[in-house]
């Protein structure tokens, strides 16, 4: 397939660039793949389509805030850095504005959110070939522990504001976050409640968790030609043996593995095919990347939101909504076009889509 085969044209204004009042506020479009309808509910409907013995997945990952200012200590000119990946303490390689300006030996002395210079330090020690600098901090114990003192949120780059508001650090985040270390949030997450959480429980539906943590490259889009010559970017995983057990028990009773997002999906049948189908306690990088046609061996529903033309993510959902198929792209686009029409919000702080 083409990477072309997966553009579409959306008008700004549906781009959302301000969180809902409340979490549970979205709209909800819902795709029923085997009669390819569509109906229009509200987020908290979820509820009628759970059922129970199903197994709901989330993933926990917490962003931090990655995002960090300074200056270079030998000119003044000004840095934004992007944390991505941690080596070791201290030592991460960052994305960093002008990157011209960040050869190997420049030294960025970093500032508070008021602009006010710190002791913490870093010094460019390594650059790669997709441009990343990789930095040695300095002036910290660890520079982890100073992130919620000197860092930002870290929004996504289509939500275009030239400042936070009060609300991003508490609304780009799930209410069940706990393992630090995404740079994104994975957005399908963000429209639950403690409320819903607990009224999805008491329907008899278990909840688990999986951990991966969002990385840069999930705003990236495709840009080679073809699907099969791009290299998808790796992200870090740990799927534990409670949630393996959840779900290896649902799959063998005939019960539904109803994942929250792209992140789940990717891990669950990274192991999935690692394990001829079944699911083991596993922990490390998935650099997976799902298109049409997929065969899916884990996941039977899938909740998420609404993504960027010619994404990653658009691809996986297109594969999911005809697994082993090539027609998911035209049942996906025709949804996306339903909910264009019905102005729904796209993208991190937009409506969210169940595909049954």
């Amino acid at each position: 397939m083409r990477t072309s085969d997966f553009d579409f044209v959306l008008p700004p204004e549906l781009i959302a660039q301000h969180p809902a009042p409340k979490r549970d506020e979205s709209r909800l479009l819902v795709l029923h793949r085997g009669e390819n309808r569509v109906e229009h509910r509200r987020f908290p409907d979820l509820l009628e389509f759970l059922r129970p013995g199903d197994v709901l997945v989330l993933n926990n990952s917490r962003v931090i805030p990655a995002r960090l200012r300074g200056v270079n200590a030998k000119t003044g000119g000004k840095f934004e850095v992007f944390l991505l990946d941690e080596n070791a303490i201290n030592d991460w390689w960052t994305m960093m504005r002008p990157g011209k300006n960040a050869r190997i030996g420049t030294q960025i002395i970093f500032c508070d959110p008021d602009g006010k210079q710190c002791d913490v330090r870093a010094t460019v020690v390594e650059t790669n070939a997709e441009g990343h600098r990789r930095l040695q901090f300095s002036g910290t114990q660890e520079i982890r522990r100073e992130l919620d003192q000197l860092g930002e949120v870290p929004l996504p780059p289509y939500i275009q504001r030239q400042d936070q508001l009060p609300e991003d650090k508490e609304r780009y985040q799930t209410v069940f976050a706990r393992t630090d270390g995404s740079v994104a949030a994975p957005t399908a997450g963000l429209h639950f409640t403690p409320e819903l959480l607990e009224q999805i429980s008491a329907r008899g539906v278990q909840i688990c968790f999986i951990t991966l943590h969002v990385g840069a490259g999930t705003f990236l889009g495709v840009k080679t030609l073809s699907l099969a010559a791009h290299k998808m970017h790796e992200e870090r995983f740990e799927l534990g043996e409670e949630t393996v057990n959840l779900i290896n028990s649902a799959k063998n009773s005939g019960h539904r593995v109803i994942a929250t997002g792209t992140t789940t999906v990717r891990v669950l049948e990274t192991v999935a095919a690692q394990n001829n189908g079944k699911l083991a306690k596993n922990a490390g990088k998935t650099g997976i990347f799902i298109y049409p046609p997929f065969s899916f061996q884990v996941v039977d529903a899938l909740l998420t939101n609404f993504h960027l033309p010619c994404s990653t993510l658009l691809m996986l959902v297109s594969a999911f909504a005809a697994p082993g198929k090539m027609r998911g792209r035209e049942m996906i686009l025709q949804a996306y076009a339903e909910a264009i029409r019905e102005r729904y919000r796209f993208f991190s702080y937009g409506d969210a889509m169940l595909i049954l």
